[in-house]
This record gives C-alpha cells, sequence and structure tokens, in this order.
C-alpha cells in the first residue's frame, strides 16, 4: 500500500479511529513513536492530520451523505474510510478517480475488511454521482447537547447556529508582531489583514515555517482572542511579571516584548521545550520554571501575573473539532476546583496593588464570569477592573455582565471569527 496519497489517507483512518473510539484528544493521537504518522513524511504527515481535521469538522454532514448509501452500518475502518474519501470528494473538490481508487486500495489491503471493497468502491462512486446535492442541503455540525444548553441559557439561543457556522469555517492563521508598531507593514509582506487588535490575519493558509519573518522571529501564531489577556495587563514594561501554565509561550513572548522582566511557569517539562523554542527564535528573554502553581515558592512577590487557567478549552472548537468526541461533559467540577485554587495561588504570589489577569478559552461561564464572582467573594478588598473592550480593540458590548470581556468564536465573524475566550483584570488590595 505504497501508491501515491495512500499512507496519509490511511494514517487520516487511524487518527479518526483514535478520536472517535478510543476517545483520544487528536493532538495525543499525533504524538509518540506509536501514532499512525510517526514514520510518515512531512508533508503525508501534514496531509493526514488536515484529513482527520476536515472529517471531524464535518463529520455529521460526511454521515448524513453516506447513510443515504448504506443499507447498514459497515466496520468502522470501512466507515473511516469512506467519510476521508466523501470529505475529500464534496469539502476539497478531489479528483475522482484518485480518491475512489485509494479508499478502495486502504479497504482492500485490511485482512478483515477486505471482502468490502467492493462496498466502498459502490458507494464512493455514488457520492461522486449525486452526494454534492444532499451535502449542499446539510447544516453545520451541532453543538454537543452538554454544550449547547449553557450556551444557550447565558448567550441566547440565536447564537448557536452563529457558533455552529464558526466552527464549520474553522480557524484562519493569526500572528502577533514582536513588534507591533510593525503589522501594517507585514500584512503588505504576508498577504494578511490588521485585525482591530493588533493581531495580524492571513488571508490564506500558507507553510508557517517557509513566511518572511518566521526564522527572524519577527512573529509568531497565536489566535486574535489568546492575544486578549497579556494585552489586558496594560504597560508593563519593566515590571516583574509572572506568567502561570505558560506553554506554549506565546503570552510570555508578548509581555517580554512588552518589556516585561518575565517568569514563565509550566507544570510541563514537555511544554516548556516549546517555550524556549519559540524564545530562542523570537530573540526574546524569560526565567522559565518547571513546577507545580500551586505549590511552587519563588520567594517573592511579583507586579502583575497573567493567568490563563486550565479549562475544558470549549471555545477552540473551531480549530479542534475532535474535542466534542472526545469530552462529554461530565462533572467538571475538579476541574473547576483547579481553576479556583490557581486564582488564590496567583493572588498569594501578587505584591498589594498588583495586577492579575485571569483567562480560560472557555464557553462556559462557570470557568470565567462565575470563577471570578466566587474569586471577589473569597478575598476581601479584591477588585474586578472595569476595562472598557474598546481600549483594547474590541467592540464595547463584549463587556461581561459583572465585569471583564467575553469572546465568542462568531464575534467578528465577517472576518473569520476568533476563539471563544473569557479574560478579567482583578486588583489585589
Amino acid at each position: 500500500m505504497s501508491g501515491k496519497g495512500i499512507v496519509a489517507r490511511l494514517a487520516a483512518t487511524q487518527l479518526l479511529h483514535a478520536v472517535l473510539f478510543d476517545r483520544r484528544l487528536l493532538s495525543d493521537a499525533l504524538m509518540g513513536d506509536t501514532s499512525p504518522i510517526a514514520r510518515l513524511s512531512p508533508p503525508d504527515r501534514a496531509r493526514a492530520q488536515s484529513l482527520a481535521t476536515g472529517v471531524l469538522r464535518h463529520l455529521h454532514r460526511l454521515d448524513a451523505v453516506l447513510d443515504t448509501y448504506l443499507e447498514k452500518p459497515p466496520p468502522p475502518k470501512v466507515r473511516n474510510t469512506l467519510r476521508v474519501a466523501a470529505y475529500e470528494l464534496l469539502a476539497e473538490g478531489g479528483a475522482a478517480y484518485g480518491v475512489v481508487d485509494a479508499a478502495v486500495e486502504i479497504v482492500r489491503g485490511s485482512p478483515k475488511s477486505g471482502k468490502l471493497a467492493g462496498l466502498v468502491n459502490a458507494v464512493a462512486r455514488k457520492v461522486v454521482k449525486n452526494g454534492a446535492e444532499i451535502w449542499a442541503v446539510q447544516t453545520p455540525q451541532a453543538l454537543p447537547s452538554w454544550l449547547a444548553k449553557p450556551v444557550a441559557k447565558n448567550f441566547g439561543k440565536e447564537t448557536i447556529p452563529r457558533i455552529e457556522a464558526a466552527h464549520q469555517a474553522g480557524a484562519p492563521i493569526d500572528l502577533t508582531m514582536r513588534a507591533p508598531s510593525e503589522a501594517a507593514e507585514w500584512a503588505g509582506r504576508l498577504h494578511g489583514e490588521v485585525l482591530p487588535n493588533g493581531s495580524l490575519r492571513l488571508l490564506g493558509r500558507p507553510q508557517i515555517t517557509g513566511l518572511p519573518g518566521f526564522e527572524t522571529g519577527d512573529w509568531w501564531v497565536q489566535d486574535a482572542a489568546a492575544a486578549m489577556p497579556a494585552q489586558l495587563m496594560g504597560n508593563v514594561d519593566g515590571l516583574d511579571v509572572l506568567d502561570l501554565c505558560a506553554a506554549p509561550g506565546g503570552k510570555t513572548m508578548q509581555l517580554a516584548a512588552a518589556g516585561a522582566n518575565v517568569t514563565a511557569l509550566d507544570i510541563s517539562e514537555a511544554r516548556m521545550v516549546r517555550v524556549d523554542e519559540n524564545l530562542t527564535r523570537t530573540r526574546l528573554k524569560a526565567d522559565l520554571v518547571i513546577a507545580d502553581a500551586l505549590t511552587w515558592q519563588p520567594g517573592r512577590l511579583f507586579d502583575a501575573i497573567l493567568l490563563d487557567a486550565p479549562c475544558s478549552a470549549t471555545g477552540t472548537i473551531r480549530r479542534h473539532p475532535d474535542l466534542p468526541f472526545v469530552k462529554s461533559g461530565a462533572d467538571m467540577s475538579g476541574l473547576f476546583q483547579l481553576q479556583a485554587d490557581m486564582i488564590d495561588a496567583a493572588l498569594a504570589l501578587l505584591k498589594p496593588g498588583g495586577r492579575l489577569v485571569y483567562g480560560t478559552c472557555s464557553l462556559l461561564p462557570r470557568e470565567g464570569e462565575s470563577q471570578v464572582k466566587l474569586a471577589l467573594e473569597r478575598h476581601a478588598g479584591l477588585l474586578i477592573e472595569d476595562v472598557d473592550p474598546t481600549e483594547v480593540g474590541l467592540e464595547a458590548e463584549w463587556r461581561a455582565p459583572g465585569g471583564g470581556i467575553r469572546l465568542r468564536p462568531d464575534y467578528w465573524g465577517d472576518r473569520g471569527g476568533m476563539d471563544g475566550f473569557y479574560l478579567a483584570a482583578m486588583r489585589k488590595p
């Protein structure tokens, strides 16, 4: 099974199995020597990941097409092979002959499913002939009920189809400039658009490492919403700033580029390697600490702290469509408690009068608005700063009830959306 494109497609079906049946995050399935892509060439690795991500983003739509032509559910390997083929045909406009031939060869090469190669050939050819008509009338993939319910309750039912549409569209590539004043210049060189908050949004999906400015560290990839917590820190020039949960380093680089003396802490040694690499590439400096934020004792206090806390990541589905298939919305009380504990630990490391910026890439208010409300109740004199979103390039109506800023995937929808995020600045008495 060494034909052109076969290995990437086969690996994509294996990645889908890891997500849909083993309930593993795609990021985990991509790592390690046992990953389906471990021995693939860089182009095949990228193609396999792209195919798996695309299928997951459109899974229900693809199944609606395939089920029209299937009399009974096929084995998982056959189903995933057909999903990959249908995605190539319907979403990418792939050449029918090559796509169908590859799908048949993948199934034929399986000892358990080889006898179903004829079925795959027949179904794939029907997709070629009539599938586009069924595909065209499918709505975007629905939010899982455990997420749709709190979204509807807190943001209104009318927001659900807009968020689902943003998830289907996927995420453009956003860049943060090492020198924000040069964003307009880089927009011209990289064929991008400067967003109101200063992020640079690329208009296409080029190979990042081949772009001007990558090797010289003039910018780094960072979603526009993820760039906002560091911007909410205000003027940090000359301040001692702690970046908690720092990996992969985007916020650390923002703070260092703004002149802060940054201490970047994360519990993961492997992820901190990535932070170190990013700092080296961008020629920025920070003190890196591998430790548990809940027990770390630095022996000093900081002028300001940024806490991008561990969370459900429900705000990032537009770029991580595997999340709804892996997470069930089951009891997350442990995660909520961890966030509260981390806020308390951060405040203990903050100087009196210092600013704590708290953020989560979540659509669940229990991880955002409610966490800050409870923190204000636990800590006498702690204040939430009433930040005007327009002062940091956002829309006035994105101010959250009770303070802070609430961002959603459907915001800036005409520009490509943004990750869902909650962020708030608090002042220690």
